[in-house]
């Protein structure tokens, strides 16, 4: 099952996608957002039909004490919109300091600042998605609803 991996922000959304056996994420685009706690949905579903996603993983921004915060209350609202609007699973995944490892990686390979913004989304939103493939690949006998 191809899984797509959403990593929320106030002005980009980054997008990731898996390949058909769902064991490897790449980067796919960056969404233009309308402030937390709101995704394009049009977009979103036109995304989901072309590449034939059957679910959807949603990084869940936990503060470093693993306690929530405003941001992860709307993350939770903007997966529970997704279920209902798109009609498929859609799972929530710690991404805590993900946008920062996706900073470090872009940096390392030498991309300039001006460059590194919507990339630092999309990357992000692979690293999400990539957790979450391989904790499924780790535990498969593990309910898919399952949250580290």
């Amino acid at each position: 099952m191809i899984w797509m991996g959403l990593d929320l922000g106030s002005r980009r959304i980054g997008v990731a996608i898996s390949d058909p056996l769902g064991v490897i994420a790449q980067p796919l685009t960056t969404l233009e957002a309308r402030g937390r706690g709101t995704v394009p949905l049009g977009a979103l579903q036109e995304l989901v039909s072309e590449r034939d996603v059957g679910g959807i993983v949603v990084g869940l921004p936990r503060r470093l004490d693993g306690s929530h915060g405003p941001e992860a209350e709307a993350a939770e609202a903007v997966a529970e919109q997704l279920r209902v609007a798109l009609r498929l699973p859609v799972e929530l995944w710690d991404e805590r300091l993900t946008s920062a490892q996706a900073e470090r990686v872009l940096i390392d390979a030498g991309v300039r600042r001006k460059r590194r913004k919507g990339a630092t989304d999309r990357i992000a939103a692979a690293l999400i998605l990539q957790g979450f493939l391989d904790h499924r690949s780790l535990s498969p006998a593990v309910p898919e609803a399952v949250e580290p």
